[in-house]
């Protein structure tokens, strides 16, 4: 079974068990890394068997996916950031008009509530472009882009490079609906045994609770240069209750967003069972 996730703590520590043979009876794997733009796109031309995508692309999946409901990225308190250099007032973040941003993809959970909060602020054009995430502070900081969309871990680390968050979009979304943030889905083949690949995730999360320590070096290994703080409170942050069972918060959380989104046509109808 061919498994996508990305090389970020919180799917290596979920999925380290899981890929490392230490579950009983579970699919064995083949495991590639990728970032979420790579897996957004190769999961819409078929490629892979199970893997993590943003929400923000299941309405362009067809029918050969399904949605599972353990081993994604849904909560609060975790959602993505508009950070600028300087020039853009927070108190006027309608000054991005006619700014260059830099976004991490266009089909990403965080580009979705990026054009949600546009809307809301009455549409000013910006112009944007895919950058690779770990490359968006950077050229920020550079002066290459006036701002940035950031995920993962650079909500911890943006102050490093000199930035400062122009809106928390996560703060935006959950005091507008009162909903948790729906970010990272796992989908697998309609054609697999769905049940079995979600029992191996849910397996390998709560071994990864039980034994935090085991995944320790491959989590560090894999995490891009993170200090071990910032591993820890990214795990923290993204890794909870949601991760084991969407539930009915989730799935509400998941169906608004995405059902929002579909009647201002930012994207197609989503045609996948939440379940």
């Amino acid at each position: 079974m061919h498994l996508a996730h990305s090389p970020c703590p919180n799917d290596t520590f979920i999925y380290h068990a899981w890929t490392s043979g230490l579950i009983d009876g579970a699919p064995a794997t083949r495991l590639t890394f990728a970032d979420i733009d790579v897996t957004n796109t190769a999961c819409a031309r078929g490629e892979f068997d199970v893997a993590k995508v943003s929400y923000a692309a299941l309405p362009y999946l067809g029918d050969e996916w399904r949605l599972l409901p353990a081993g994604g990225a849904l909560g609060r308190g975790c959602g993505p950031l508009v950070l600028t250099a300087d020039g853009i007032s927070a108190d006027d973040p309608a000054g991005l008009a006619g700014k260059r941003v830099a976004v991490p993809s266009d089909r990403s959970t965080a580009f979705m509530l990026f054009n949600l909060w546009l809307r809301d602020l009455g549409s000013p054009e910006v112009a944007w472009e895919v950058v690779p995430f770990d490359q968006i502070m950077p050229a920020v900081r550079d002066g290459r882009f006036d701002a940035g969309l950031v995920i993962h871990e650079a909500r911890f680390t943006y102050g490093e490079y000199g930035l400062r968050s122009l809106v928390d979009l996560g703060e935006w979304w959950e005091g507008s609906t009162g909903c948790p943030i729906p970010l990272g889905a796992i989908v697998a083949k309609s054609h697999l045994d769905t049940d079995a690949v979600t029992a191996a995730i849910r397996a390998s999360l709560d071994y990864a609770w039980a034994h935090p320590e085991a995944s320790r070096a491959y989590v560090a290994e894999h995490a891009q240069e993170m200090s071990d703080d910032v591993c820890r409170m990214h795990i923290d942050l993204y890794v909870n209750e949601f991760s084991r069972d969407l539930g009915a918060e989730g799935r509400s959380a998941v169906e608004r967003l995405l059902g929002g989104a579909a009647e201002l046509g930012l994207v197609p109808k989503l045609t996948i069972a939440v379940p």
